[in-house]
């Protein structure tokens, strides 16, 4: 015989496939077998059917089409004979779904076969609607279904609940047909059919209101005395696993109970007393008692309010915690957070196992046992819980310690009790795991020590003592610099000394290279308990700059902390000089440009330097919590990733932070900008914007350089109005106008000739005389262009006013106004503008999203068009503009090609 013929035994087959040594002599294997079966379905072949379907079947679960084989398995159920029957349901399960078209023409056959004399064939249609059936299926045979649920064999009753799940999980509407069929099967003696009835019961409940309303009423006493009965039982060896009396039924009892006693006090009521009897009863040393008994837990907790049974569940849950197996803590654990919600204090009384099962080996139980502790904590607790947590960071592995340390820092922000006792644990939080602390943290931790004004001294000693032993935790090194820049004098001066301090010590062991620790700190051989000095605070900033490992964040704060202790530290100045100066030729662009404008302040500009060094302002916290939380717009974006040490010349998104430190004080600031004077006051901590104008009076805006020109009267007239933060900050030297004068390179600015033009206005850099001085000319006004009407419908009008920036004929500055030209108000107003290759756009915001209606009021919008054809091509735009009318969207589209041609 040819071993690949449609008379191939199915076993030869398979012996065939495993003798394969390769992939493809698999493939050649079922490739011939399968165009064996080809052949006989096409002969029709009606002798070895059976075998070709089994064959098939057995190629599917490794994975090759068998497509052509389904229509084979309609062949088979329509034989009369069981076994052919047999393979026939059996290949319809396993070879079609539900998806599948050609399931809608055995409809027929399970109809017929649903009601055949054979009690078997009727148990085969049942197992294949069951796994197969579709929502037209159920529609069509789900009468027939619920009849078989009254049939006087069990096996056929159980197979027809199982059955009667799918058909109401398929279409809902059918449930209140299975209603009273399911609640007969809840008073069956069969094991196999009360368990699929109950299970029927409680897929009822779940899709159908009517359902659960009518077995609380009808079927919960029941119940509970099935579920007693259960438990009183004697030992029954069929339904026996490990000593315990049928677990899945137990489990299946009360997962309804459950759903019965979730909101009706009445059902609860009735069965508080046989829950209370299965949870004191049950054993938890087998596997199999701890599942009824986690079963009865959830019970407990989700029906109506019994206090002294939360209780004796949540001790369960306790116990759960002692547990060798990591899976029952894991689902104790789990259970113990919904538990938290309905009694917190049973909870609490956990606490001490729940703290242990953080510092547990398996990952994910640490994981969900911080969650927990987490939301246990409260006024009360937090200290003891803190100091635990605090104490277990110190030795917790390197992937947990960030979460642990979020979680720490979020408890010790939330419940804090007084603010010295938030600094001290924020403090070892940044000593212990300050690499994993986010950039939010600390920024929060600065604005509290600057609104402490009385633990100002204490903050800075408590933080330069940090810095000497743990000076590798990138962020407490920029806290405790941007401390000693700001209260560098109180922590030589040890003013505002509390009880609680302890005398600090400086230490010869300061984390720098090995090649600079001698020029740094000397000899020092062994920690001395001496008062800190003017040279120590500097030392200790120049270690954050030259350690290897430091950022540019940091390094750039420190060299601001440098600048600050520059004007109150007069002995270390020409030091202080120094270090800056190291930075002059630094590869990152940032720290070279701060080294040289920190230089020429200290160099050239001694008058106005201790203005300009002066300490920052209290910082709101209000103002930050509210941006932290999102209710107000930010000034700069902050890094959430650990900052990284950039080369010369690339986007520096670790920087943020420090300029967003320099601008805290500020309530609603702007974006950060490119300008000098935007520069200069994020990196000065000034407020050089002007000042709002008194009513009747108009005051231009000014960049920053011109305010800061006016205020020193250097080039140009005094002004008629200045800002009033800058002139309160430079007050106590605008009567020094002599040496004012003689600032260098800035005093020959006055008499420059009308004539002298430059290329731009001269930069803050210039200003410094970083690079020179440069002269300044009078701003001369573009052409100018007469509006024009760039876009008119019967309901709306877009005018366009243009302007040219001086000496740049390429780019274009054009002011779009809208006007309303229907009595409809327009809301969610929004422009849109699209142009050519040749032309680079910019749109700024529009002034508003409501265009008000009649012309009572409109719409502005600035954008600037940059030509590359300039003098070759002209503009040319087009335009979409969308708005609501009565919440109905309305769509206008249009080209603007009427500009200028000179544009």
């Amino acid at each position: 015989m040819n071993p690949f013929s449609s008379g191939t035994r199915l076993r030869d087959m398979i012996r065939a496939i495993r003798s394969c040594k390769t992939a493809a002599e698999e493939r050649a294997v079922v490739r011939k077998e399968c165009a064996a079966i080809r052949a006989a379905i096409s002969e029709n072949d009606q002798d070895y059917r059976h075998r070709n379907l089994a064959k098939l079947m057995f190629i599917h679960m490794l994975g090759y089409p068998t497509h052509f084989g389904q229509m084979e398995c309609l062949k088979l159920i329509a034989s009369s004979g069981f076994p052919e029957k047999r393979i026939g349901y059996l290949g319809l399960m396993l070879l079609l779904d539900e998806r599948q078209e050609v399931l809608m023409l055995v409809t027929n056959s399970l109809k017929q076969d649903l009601n055949h004399s054979n009690q078997y064939i009727i148990g085969l249609a049942l197992c294949a609607l069951g796994n197969i059936c579709s929502a037209e299926m159920a529609r069509d045979l789900a009468p027939e279904v619920e009849r078989l649920l009254q049939f006087r064999d069990p096996n056929i009753r159980k197979k027809a609940a199982l059955c009667s799940i799918r058909i109401i999980k398929k279409v809902p509407d059918l449930a209140e047909n299975f209603i009273n069929p399911a609640a007969s099967l809840l008073r069956e003696k069969h094991h196999g059919v009360l368990i699929t009835g109950i299970q029927l019961c409680t897929d009822l409940c779940k899709v159908s209101s009517e359902a659960l309303e009518y077995f609380r009423e009808k079927c919960t006493e029941g119940l509970v005395k099935t579920l007693k009965d259960m438990a009183n039982s004697p030992y029954a060896p069929e339904y026996d696993i490990a000593g315990i009396t049928d677990p899945f039924l137990h489990i299946r009892l009360l997962k309804l109970l459950r759903i019965l006693g979730q909101g009706d006090a009445d059902a609860s009521d009735c069965m508080n007393d046989i829950l209370a009897q299965v949870a004191t009863k049950i054993e938890s040393n087998k596997n199999a008692g701890n599942a009824i008994l986690y079963e009865c837990v959830g019970t407990i907790m989700s029906i109506e309010d019994n206090g002294g049974l939360r209780v004796l569940a949540i001790n369960i849950l306790g116990r759960f915690l002692s547990n060798r197996d990591n899976n029952i803590r894991y689902v104790a654990l789990n259970m113990l957070m919904k538990a938290i919600t309905v009694d917190a204090q049973a909870v609490q009384r956990h606490r001490a196992t729940i703290l242990e099962c953080v510092k547990d080996s398996d990952a994910s139980i640490r994981k969900k046992a911080l969650d927990l502790v987490y939301l246990l904590v409260n006024e009360s607790n937090v200290k003891p819980l803190t100091k635990e947590l605090i104490e277990y960071l110190e030795a917790s592995d390197q992937e947990f310690k960030g979460v642990l340390t979020a979680k720490i820092c979020s408890l010790v922000e939330k419940f804090s009790p007084e603010k010295i006792w938030y600094i001290d644990q924020m403090l070892k939080v940044l000593s212990e795991a300050g690499n994993f602390v986010k950039d939010e943290v600390w920024h929060a931790l600065i604005v509290v020590i600057s609104n402490a004004s009385d633990l100002h001294g204490y903050s800075v000693r408590a933080l330069y003592r940090a810095f000497q032993t743990s000076a590798e935790q990138e962020t407490l090194v920029r806290v405790a610099v941007w401390c000693i820049g700001e209260y560098g004098d109180m922590l030589v001066n040890n003013v505002g000394m509390l009880d609680i301090e302890e005398p600090i010590t400086v230490s010869a062991s300061l984390s720098i290279e090995s090649s600079v620790a001698g020029s740094l700190l000397g000899s020092l051989s062994a920690s001395l308990k001496i008062f800190v000095t003017e040279s120590d605070a500097v030392d200790a900033l120049e270690v954050s700059i030259k350690r290897h490992n430091s950022d540019l964040t940091t390094k750039a704060m420190a060299l601001i902390a440098l600048l600050k202790l520059s004007s109150r530290f007069p002995s270390c100045s020409e030091r202080i000089k120094d270090i800056i100066l190291q930075n002059k030729r630094s590869f990152v662009l940032e720290l070279q440009q701060r080294s040289i404008e920190f230089n020429c302040i200290l160099q050239k500009h001694q008058n106005i330097r201790s203005a300009l060094v002066e300490r920052m302002p209290v910082l709101d916290e209000a103002t930050f919590s509210g941006r932290r939380a999102g209710s107000l717009p930010t000034s700069v974006s902050t890094s959430t990733g650990t900052a990284r040490n950039l080369p010369n010349g690339i986007a520096k998104p670790a920087a943020a932070p420090v300029a967003d430190l320099l601008d805290l004080s500020s309530d609603d600031a702007p974006a950060p900008s490119s300008s000098g004077g935007d520069f200069l006051q994020d990196l000065l901590g000034v407020d050089l914007s002007p000042a709002s104008a008194p009513p009747g009076t108009s005051q231009p805006p000014k960049a920053g350089t011109d305010v800061l020109l006016d205020l020193l009267s250097i080039g140009t007239s005094p002004p008629a109005q200045s800002s009033s933060s800058a002139s309160n900050i430079l007050s106590s030297i605008q009567d020094d106008k002599a040496s004012l004068a003689n600032l260098n390179g800035l005093a020959s600015l006055t008499s420059l000739s009308p004539n002298a033009t430059s290329a731009s206005p001269a930069p803050m850099m210039d200003l410094l005389d970083g690079f020179g001085p440069s002269p300044q000319r009078k701003e001369e006004n573009g052409p100018a262009y007469p509006s024009l009407v760039a876009y008119e419908s019967s309901t709306l009008r877009m005018t366009f006013n243009i302007s040219k920036q001086p000496g740049n004929p390429q780019t274009t500055l054009i002011q779009a106004i809208f006007t309303n030209l229907s009595p409809n108000v327009y809301n969610d107003f929004l422009f849109q503008a699209a142009v050519p290759k040749f032309l680079q756009l910019h749109l700024d915001p529009a002034s508003s999203n409501t265009l008000p209606a009649s012309g009572n009021g409109s719409i502005t919008q600035s954008m600037k068009v940059t030509n590359s054809q300039h003098g070759k091509k002209s503009l040319v735009m087009r335009i979409r503009i969308a708005y609501k009318i009565n919440n109905k969207d309305v769509l206008e589209e249009g080209q603007v090609s009427n500009f200028p041609r000179d544009l």
